[in-house]
């Protein structure tokens, strides 16, 4: 893709975003449904709903369509999803472990640290997050290490609310945001000392392709550390209802194509990477699951604040949050699609939860691999 042709994609992308959520940045769930553009909002929901089939009639060609198209796929997603992963999640938008009694917004930061400490980030170094969402690890490193983060992302809507976040917390100078296609990263070889991606490549259409981008722009001697999606060596495509599941983690999160832990690793090889470490945090035989939230199940909150996360994935939650929109939309305070959204969302925690307790799936395939000093 030539320099011009890019321009013109982010720009068509960016006036998109502003289309349909606006020009001016807003809090809370009501008010940036609200402000939605309804004729935009079904334009995006209509686009992404009708990249998928149900598991039993998808075919290859099916997928290998929503491999080809995993730019506009993810990008509609992410338009559609953004504000209710605020809503019932923060602004770290992943998954972590817990120790027992832990609170949940410090088990978030405390995985951001540990990846951090583990690849060696340090004060003044220069950092790509690749795919930073709208900034909360990016914001929580810069804070914990002193380091200099970009972040990149390809969603227009994600990276006006990562500017405006980073702002409020004083970090306008220590971070920047690039819209960008990871699999054509915009920036020159040999240029970040390190670079992470927290359960953000799973989005790329290869292993390969990103990681090789990712090794590409990284300085020889220097780290990456991933926290990947990656289905287990349980898994059997072959199997129907492993495959149901499989199609339900990528319909509910914008993934084109789950991939086997082996598929990464062998990718990271294939770049040039040598692997450091590699494990699944997600099999460590912790007590408290790291899906707990999803489950809906208050018993198992660590404590008095983190029922309020948890809350919105019980029964009760789903039903108030199913019944909010419907109601908004009806009113014409949230555009029509709104409720197919929280739906998809539905099936997302839903098969998320049924892939770890079947052993089929983990969002924290933990690896640090180095670029050699000779590259």
């Amino acid at each position: 893709m030539t320099q011009s042709t890019v321009s013109a994609v982010n720009s068509e992308d960016i006036a998109f975003a502003r289309a349909l959520h606006g020009e001016k940045i807003k809090s809370g769930l009501i008010a940036n449904l609200k402000s939605k553009n309804a004729d935009v909002h079904n334009v995006a929901t209509d686009t992404y709903l009708k990249m998928w089939k149900k598991s039993d009639v998808e075919t290859k060609e099916d997928e290998k369509k929503r491999l080809g198209n995993y730019t506009q796929l993810v990008n509609s997603y992410y338009n559609l999803a953004t504000d209710f992963y605020e809503y019932g999640w923060g602004t770290s938008f992943h998954f972590c472990r817990y120790y027992p009694g832990e609170e949940f917004f410090r088990a978030i930061a405390r995985h951001e640290h540990f990846l951090a400490a583990n690849i060696g980030i340090k004060k003044g170094m220069k950092v790509l997050d690749v795919g930073c969402g709208v900034g909360g690890p990016a914001r929580e490193i810069a804070h914990f290490t002193g380091a200099n983060i970009v972040g990149l992302n390809n969603n227009a809507y994600q990276i006006e609310r990562a500017f405006h976040y980073a702002a409020k917390e004083g970090l306008a100078d220590q971070t920047d945001f690039v819209k960008g296609n990871f699999m054509e990263i915009p920036f020159e070889e040999n240029s970040y000392d390190a670079v992470y991606a927290i359960e953000a490549t799973c989005h790329a259409p290869t292993f390969e392709g990103v990681y090789g981008e990712i090794f590409r722009v990284l300085k020889p001697g220097g780290s990456f550390g991933c926290y990947e999606w990656c289905m287990s060596d349980d898994y059997d495509e072959n199997n129907a209802q492993h495959r149901e599941i499989a199609h339900g983690i990528e319909r509910g999160n914008g993934i084109p194509k789950m991939r086997p832990i082996g598929e990464c690793l062998q990718a990271l090889k294939n770049v040039g990477f040598e692997i450091e470490i590699h494990q699944d945090l997600a099999a460590m035989g912790d007590p408290i699951h790291w899906f707990y939230p999803l489950e809906g199940d208050l018993r198992k909150c660590q404590t008095v604040r983190d029922v309020l996360t948890t809350l919105a994935m019980t029964k009760a939650g789903r039903f108030t949050t199913t019944n909010m929109c419907r109601v908004l939309e009806a009113v014409g305070l949230a555009p029509k699609g709104t409720v197919e959204t929280q739906s998809f969302l539905e099936v997302a925690a839903d098969a998320l939860v049924a892939g770890a307790q079947k052993n089929l799936f983990t969002p924290m395939f933990f690896f640090v691999a180095k670029k050699p000093a000779t590259a």
